[in-house]
């Protein structure tokens, strides 16, 4: 998967999206490790969404509007590309169906977004209301300080449910005038990310294969490009799909991975 070294003819500029539980920087961490820079490198005008950590699905939706309205008066671009990581996808889609900015999006590409939701994240609607909420006051409260304007881990984080998702998708239907593809990661062994040795045990049991959050089923969105996991023993959490390891898989250099997203995307002419 190795990158040209020539510029990326790209017609339009690439926004990136996080997904939840995290800024697009923090503690001085960037959550798309050197994936900026090696876009950058390639002459990429690359932006960040600046979304909340813990905001809900369609707050962050208008956060992503207004930053890409921005964007298009600036450059003159027209539209943008979107490259969108976990619930980023969701926003997106949301931005895209629900805030009718399809005139302005080109192409969302998903890495690991749980479109059809996560079985295990069921559970939610059934601990008792008061603890949810009573738990969801101090993380707001701890996001509030680390820079989110509206967190809302209760509702942001039922979002994630199948049950949320399957609403979700019927009152969000993809549009014609937009490209839209998607990818998954897969961890082959519970030991791949001792951060998620517990979460991928469960999600094999609720949800099948996955990469630690995100069951591979359901990050099949659009037009499905494959699975995104190593040759060796091991395979690529969700985390390490955006490097935030910073390291080298067998088989998979990540920041590679997504430089030929973006010279897939220059072939389609966006």
């Amino acid at each position: 998967m190795e990158g040209s070294q020539q510029s990326i003819p790209l017609k339009y500029p690439v926004l990136l999206v996080h997904g939840a539980g995290f800024r697009d920087k923090m503690f001085g961490i960037n959550y798309w490790g050197r994936i900026p820079k090696e876009m950058e490198k390639k002459g990429v005008h690359v932006y960040y969404g600046g979304t909340d950590a813990w905001g809900s699905i369609e707050n962050n939706a208008r956060i992503l509007k207004a930053v890409i309205e921005n964007i298009i008066r600036e450059t003159g671009a027209g539209k943008i590309n979107i490259v969108a990581h976990s619930r980023g996808g969701l926003e997106a889609r949301y931005l895209i169906s629900s805030l009718n900015l399809h005139d302005s999006i080109a192409s969302l590409t998903t890495i690991s977004t749980p479109h059809r939701g996560v079985k295990a994240m069921n559970i939610a609607f059934y601990i008792p209301d008061f603890i949810y909420k009573f738990v969801s006051f101090f993380i707001n409260l701890w996001y509030k300080i680390l820079g989110d304007k509206n967190p809302d881990f209760y509702r942001g984080s039922r979002q994630l449910s199948e049950k949320a998702c399957s609403e979700f998708n019927r009152t969000n239907e993809d549009k014609p005038s937009v490209y839209y593809q998607s990818y998954a990661a897969k961890m082959k062994y519970f030991f791949s990310d001792i951060f998620y040795i517990f979460l991928n045990l469960l999600l094999l049991i609720t949800d099948g294969e996955n990469d630690g959050l995100c069951p591979v089923y359901s990050a099949e969105w659009g037009n499905f490009q494959g699975i995104i996991t190593t040759d060796g023993k091991f395979g690529i959490s969700h985390s390490g799909i955006i490097d935030a390891y910073r390291i080298k898989y067998k088989g998979v250099d990540i920041p590679e991975f997504y430089i030929s997203i973006l010279e897939y995307l220059s072939t389609k002419r966006y």
